[in-house]
């Protein structure tokens, strides 16, 4: 079959690559009907996750048809159109019992690699390097899927596969964010990056009750877009002082809670922005914390800052210090897919939840690398490329 492969530092490539088949008895094959670029995957194509080797199939955000189930699988037949949560979970274990998916003990075939970075191993994930278990990818015209009851979700008739597509990594990781940053009626919300997990964060905090909800970012055509067809405000950080703007729509006192949804590549204005970018080409530090520092100064006393962004290892100049004598929650997560897909569909089925304005550019498969390069250099007012197997 034909798959987008990770070649070396800024190099993809369609390459042949084998068919999946089954494994185990609880797997399923999946026909990749929709795929869609994250901002996670650009951090894999800069170099900045270790563990990638020439080759492997990149892509963990995807929708398709089941061909083919093992034996154990209950809830799946042939022909099921399902969308896939990107992290893998078993279902079985302590962390799944309390629906804490991402962390999964049994999804992560390769365990002691992040044991030995992190104190402990998180989930699998498709397609995400070998440190979160060397998965193939879903850039690709067919992916397996382990636990297949666990982790693939049936999609309603009623909705598109351009909406549910979004489902499977997006609109999860984003409502997570508003969720276990305890978003309440009344809150004000600011939301750091105006990617699709942003705005999805954004629309949650809305849906949840939310008074005001603010979105941060850089680019115009992602602002314009997150007002367009999520209707939250805007700030422009190219053009306004973020900060002042924020502590005058919550009387001085700093937002309720703060939703950091850029990552390790995060952008400022000023000399720490300068410095963190400086740092991390020098291999100095793996990881940008501008959007978090940001996040942190501008968040009330005793408020709430969740980081949906990936981060790799280690940042310098993170201001503890605020953390502690402001009295903040600081939380973080990968995506408990498996804890809101099945709502996320509802909602979507509803209309409460719409998506398919993030889908900016579709493209086959073999169009692969310039969806990447339209991606990556924000080209074309590219939001999030998907790919068609």
């Amino acid at each position: 079959m034909k798959a987008l492969t990770w070649q070396g530092v800024n190099r993809l490539s369609v390459e042949q690559v084998p068919d999946p088949g089954l494994l185990n008895a609880q797997d399923a094959i999946v026909k990749v009907t929709r795929t869609v670029a994250c901002g996670s995957d650009l951090h894999l194509l800069g170099g900045y996750i270790p563990f990638m080797r020439a080759g492997d199939v990149i892509g963990h955000e995807f929708l398709g048809e089941v061909v083919e189930v093992g034996s154990e699988v209950r809830t799946h037949r042939v022909g099921d159109r399902v969308v896939v949560s990107s992290f893998i979970a078993c279902g079985r274990c302590w962390f799944c019992r309390q629906g804490l998916f991402s962390a999964c003990d049994n999804g992560n075939t390769n365990p002691a690699l992040t044991e030995r970075l992190w104190g402990a191993a998180p989930g699998g994930c498709f397609g995400y390097s070998h440190a979160l278990g060397g998965n193939a990818g879903s850039h690709a015209e067919y992916v397996r899927v382990p636990f297949a009851d666990v982790g693939a979700f049936r999609v309603p008739d009623a909705v598109s596969d351009e909406r549910a597509l979004f489902a499977s990594d997006a609109a999860a990781t984003g409502w997570m964010g508003a969720d276990l940053g305890g978003v309440r009626p009344g809150d004000v919300v600011a939301v750091w990056g105006a990617g699709a997990v942003g705005q999805m964060a954004a629309r949650a905090a809305m849906l949840l009750g939310a008074e005001r909800v603010v979105v941060i970012d850089r680019v115009p055509e992602r602002l314009a877009l997150a007002e367009r067809h999520v209707g939250c405000e805007v700030l422009d950080l190219t053009t306004t002082s973020v900060g002042a703007e924020l502590m005058e729509a919550t009387a001085g006192r700093g937002v309720d809670v703060a939703i950091e949804a850029v990552g390790m590549e995060a952008h400022g204005r000023g000399l720490s922005a300068a410095y963190d970018q400086v740092k991390q080409q020098l291999r100095l530090q793996t990881d940008r914390p501008t959007a978090v520092r940001e996040a942190i100064y501008n968040t009330r006393k005793a408020g709430t800052v969740f980081v949906l962004g990936v981060f790799a290892l280690a940042v310098d100049k993170f201001p503890l210090g605020a953390v502690l004598n402001k009295g903040l929650t600081v939380r973080g997560a990968q995506m408990h897919g498996q804890r809101y897909i099945p709502m996320l569909l509802e909602r979507m089925e509803r209309g409460e939840l719409v998506t398919e304005h993030l889908a900016t550019h579709v493209l086959p498969l073999d169009d692969g690398p310039r969806a990447y390069d339209l991606f990556k250099n924000k080209k074309d007012g590219c939001l999030r490329p998907v790919l068609t197997p």
